[in-house]
Formats: C-alpha cells, sequence, structure tokens
C-alpha cells in the first residue's frame, strides 16, 4: 500500500517567503522521489485576472498579480457562492496522484481554512522581521499590492511556524525538517 498523500497549506503575508518554502518543498520531493503538485487555492482568480485585463486590452505578463483586482474578484464568488474557490480546489485535488501537494495562496479563515483542513492539510506558517518582508514586496513586481485578503491571517491555526529573516540554507534545511517531521510513519 503506497503512502497517504501528504497536504501542506502555506500561509503568510506576501513577502514573507511562501512561494520560496513551495520551491523548497519541491526540491525536497525530488531529492526523496517524491511526485509533487503545487494547486493554487487561487486559479479562478488568476484566470478571471487574465479575463479582465483581456476585455480591457490592457497588456498582462506572464504570472503578474493584480492583488487589488483580485480581492476583488474573491469578494464577488464569494458573494454569489462563499465556496467557489474551495470547492474549485477540492476538485482539481482529487484528481492530483502526487505524494506532497503544496498550497502557497491559503488566506481565508472562515471558508478556504476549514475547507483544506478538511482535505487533510498542514499549515504552515511563514513569518519574517517585517522591514525585511516590505523590503522583499518593494524589490518585486507586482502591478497592485492589496493587504486586504491577509488582515484575517491570525485566525488560521498553524501546526507549524517557520521564520523565514535570515539566512535561505538555514530557512530551506528548517522547511526539510519539518516535512520530515510531517511525514511521521511514512513508509518511503
Amino acid at each position: 500500500m503506497s503512502a497517504p498523500q501528504l497536504r501542506i497549506a502555506v500561509i503568510g503575508h506576501s513577502g514573507s517567503g511562501k512561494s520560496t518554502c513551495a520551491s523548497a518543498l519541491r526540491t525536497y520531493a525530488a531529492d526523496q522521489g517524491l511526485a509533487f503538485a503545487r494547486i493554487a487555492l487561487a486559479r479562478p482568480l488568476y484566470e478571471l485576472q487574465d479575463r479582465v485585463y483581456a476585455t480591457a486590452g490592457a497588456p498582462l505578463r506572464s504570472g503578474a498579480q493584480d492583488q487589488m483586482l483580485m480581492e476583488d474578484l474573491a469578494g464577488h464568488l464569494r458573494r454569489l457562492n462563499p465556496r467557489a474557490l474551495a470547492d474549485d480546489f477540492a476538485t482539481r485535488l482529487a484528481d492530483c496522484p502526487a505524494d506532497l501537494v503544496v498550497n502557497d495562496d491559503l488566506r481565508d479563515p472562515l471558508i478556504d481554512a476549514p475547507a483544506l483542513r478538511a482535505l487533510g492539510f498542514t499549515i504552515l506558517r511563514i513569518t519574517c522581521d517585517e522591514r525585511l518582508r516590505l523590503a522583499r514586496l518593494t524589490a518585486r513586481s507586482d502591478l497592485t499590492r492589496a493587504d486586504a485578503s491577509t488582515r484575517n491571517l491570525d485566525l488560521i491555526e498553524p501546526d507549524a511556524v517557520l521564520d523565514n529573516s535570515g539566512d535561505l540554507t538555514a530557512y530551506r534545511a528548517a522547511i526539510h525538517v519539518t516535512v520530515r517531521s510531517l511525514q511521521g510513519g511514512w513508509a518511503l
């Protein structure tokens, strides 16, 4: 019998190091011979963002984030169906055969976090020095920045917390130690 799928949701404020954590988890999976998948909860929002920009005739580079627009779109989706994002995510997760599945865009504590918990996700919170986080954000090229969607992030109870204020090598090592502890009784 194969090991159960390890599911990790990485949370934190923009610029804290969530994407870096997801990349370190991808490397960890490769080193362990595990299939890896990164599933975005916000994929429908990216798709809608692309449609809005196309309709507006405005250029949008690949991977760009208009955070203000995406927060507005999320609000409208939730108004129509509070579980729209969570249900779409669950459908895509059900078709994912990977050994290690990572989500790094969980922000909603009321609907999405309980939904991911019910799907078996462990929640890993990334923190860092606020000045460093703001410097990282300044270096990024997001079209707009918005923090409204993370104002209630503290309402999501993490299973583990990692600080990303220091050395990148040490941060990656801490991620690897954490995921090994989460694997627990896996027979690899």
